[in-house]
């Protein structure tokens, strides 16, 4: 049961079979051009989204709503207009092929959720991946794509055994370019999802793989697949991807599973940008979460990070709601860098002024030396 049942959240088991209007087996395609109205087509489309649905939920009756979006969106991927080239000329949706797009992902989603229904009960052993950074952007494009890499640089040249760690969906991953080439090391927790690793510099990449159109929350691996075998782990960063609202919404599944409270105690970084915006949806996402940190289910984010400036621009920082506020005093900034801000991660290290700029976090976290501190002398 949720932690907080007045709240708006995806809900995990026990879900009804939603009554919904089907289409008949065979029937007509849904127009997508010619002498059809427009409300016509749009009910067509509603009424197909509706069917997709329902077969979603045939594949497993209990599959989160989540799951349910992402094989709707698949299916209607499916149903993409072709363009013969030569004229205007569509042809109306395949009802088989959309249906069939659908439940490929339900059925890959399906397939983990009595893993990710055991590796929720209880605290997390975090033991193999060392320090766990978990890094949760406010929002998209608030660069916390680049903060990863930033961290994964400097912490690499502070000489630890760095994982790094892109559970995001391949075509929206900030981390797609941050190898020079993709590894051959291949692990597949499913026949449709799969872990490639790869190297970046020294630090190991590791980045979710999918031949399916959509990627599902509930097709990332679990945590256990992402450590690598024969390879020992001391830090490990994960760039928890586009889509904050959602993962605060269950952040102990998916990709959010990386949030989840456990021993050694991950450390959750929240980036924002310096604007009203950026902090407001900090806010918001603090609050989505609070209901599973008030259970010991989630770790709190504990470091704020600013992206893209020196110091707060004047009054934005008053902005900060109850809960951004309690960061405040520890916000780390990280100034803008043109280059960066353009190209995004490449396969270059990160600029020296991103690692100059995080770097007291790290020696605060004990990750990374005091330059202040005389060596010891050996008698």
């Amino acid at each position: 049961m949720h932690p907080n049942a007045s709240d708006h959240r995806e809900p995990t088991t026990g879900f009804p079979t939603p009554i919904v209007p089907t289409l008949p087996p065979g029937g007509p395609s849904v127009p997508l051009a010619g002498h059809a109205t427009a409300d016509a087509v749009s009910q067509g489309w509603c009424t197909l989204g509706a069917e997709l649905a329902v077969a979603a939920r045939r594949v497993r009756p209990t599959l989160p709503d989540s799951d349910v979006d992402a094989a709707v969106e698949a299916g209607m991927l499916a149903t993409a207009p072709e363009h013969d080239g030569s004229a205007a000329h569509h042809r109306g949706v395949d009802i088989d092929d959309a249906v069939a797009a659908t439940v490929d992902v339900a059925r890959a989603a399906a397939a983990t959720a009595p893993e990710l229904a055991a590796c929720t009960r209880g605290a997390a052993d975090w033991s193999r991946f060392g320090t766990v950074i978990p890094v949760l952007g406010a929002s998209c494009g608030v660069g916390a794509s680049v903060l990863a890499a930033t961290l994964a640089d400097a912490l690499q040249l502070a000489h630890h055994s760095v994982l790094l760690v892109d559970p995001s969906d391949p075509g929206r991953s900030g981390l797609g370019f941050a190898a020079r080439s993709r590894g051959p090391w291949h692990v597949r927790p499913h026949p449709r999802v799969g872990i490639r690793f790869s190297w970046r510099a020294q630090a190991l990449l590791a980045q979710v793989e999918t031949d399916l159109g959509v990627l599902a929350p509930g097709m990332v691996p679990a945590p256990r697949w992402w450590c690598p075998p024969r390879h020992r782990v001391a830090v490990t960063v994960v760039d928890l991807g586009h889509d904050p609202w959602r993962l605060a919404a269950h952040p102990v599944a998916g990709a959010a599973a990386w949030l989840r409270a456990g021993a050694p105690v991950p450390r959750p970084v929240l980036v924002v940008c310096p604007s009203h915006p950026s902090l407001r949806y900090a806010e918001q996402v603090l609050a989505r979460m609070q209901p599973w940190v008030a259970t010991g289910a989630a770790a709190a984010p504990t470091q704020l990070v600013v992206m893209g400036a020196r110091r707060w621009p004047r009054g934005v920082a008053g902005a900060a709601g109850r809960r951004v506020a309690e960061l405040l005093p520890g916000a780390v900034f990280v100034p803008h860098h043109p280059a960066t801000a353009a190209a995004g991660v490449t396969p270059d290290p990160t600029p020296p002024a991103l690692r100059r700029a995080i770097s007291p976090l790290l020696r605060r976290w004990g990750l990374a030396p005091d330059p202040t501190r005389r060596p010891r002398r050996n008698r």
